[in-house]
């Protein structure tokens, strides 16, 4: 089981379900699982499956999405890459992509500037500085709290402070389900820490104005690439 592997099982869904494949992203990745064990155990009868699934999941869960999304974000004149193409050397990194990484940077002063911790970047290719960064992962609690965090940073300085930070999960443990309204800590630090939440699932998602299925991610791109054009 490999990435190529991957999207020839989501293409197959996708042919028999169309557009809101995205619903079914988690049981895709539990019949990936299955396949996967089996290569494994031909591998390493005697090895920690579930450790060597779990790094498999996360970071083919990331390609995954970006497979998903690249052909409507490229329709609209902008550019998407993975987040750690920009961890590169400058001098192996086009002149395009080091600006891009240099409008990133958040300064801690004499503990040197560094990237944000994410796993996509969208950006406009005609300026460079409108850019929208984004976390994938299977739950809220993996890594909302970091997310939130670079959001805050970004926010730090007027050079980065209009970046905007998505979060891309597919909520498998349902903190999503419930109303903003006492809700879980992880959905409070997305409601107020975090520009968008998209969410790929089937159950029943108490949505708001930041918590959103993933059905609405290309028209608020299309929506925030709008503003930018005036």
């Amino acid at each position: 089981m490999d990435f190529q592997n991957l999207i020839e099982l989501y293409n197959t869904k996708k042919r028999e379900l169309g557009e809101n494949t995205y619903e079914y992203i988690s049981e895709l990745l539990s019949e990936a699982k299955i396949i996967h064990r089996e290569d494994w155990v031909k591998i390493k009868p005697d090895g920690d499956h579930e450790q060597a699934w779990k790094a498999f999941k996360g970071s083919n869960l990331e390609k995954l999405i970006h497979y998903i999304v690249v052909d409507e974000v490229q329709a609209l004149g902008l550019k998407i890459i993975p987040g750690n193409s920009l961890n590169k050397h400058p001098k192996n990194l086009s002149v395009e992509l080091q600006t891009i990484k240099r409008n990133l940077l958040i300064d801690y002063g004499e503990l040197g500037a560094h990237l944000p911790d994410v796993d996509i970047v969208v950006y406009n290719p005609k300026n460079y500085s409108d850019i929208i960064v984004i976390s994938v992962k299977t739950t809220l609690r993996d890594r909302v709290a970091q997310t939130a965090y670079w959001k805050l940073k970004l926010m730090e300085s007027p050079l980065t402070e209009h970046i905007l930070v998505y979060f891309i999960t597919l909520d498998e443990d349902g903190v999503l389900n419930d109303s903003p309204s006492g809700c879980k800590k992880p959905r409070a630090i997305v409601e107020t820490d975090v520009d968008s939440c998209y969410v790929l699932t089937k159950a029943d998602v108490s949505t708001s104005d930041r918590v959103k299925t993933f059905n609405k991610f290309i028209d608020d791109i299309k929506l925030w690439f709008s503003t930018k054009q005036k």
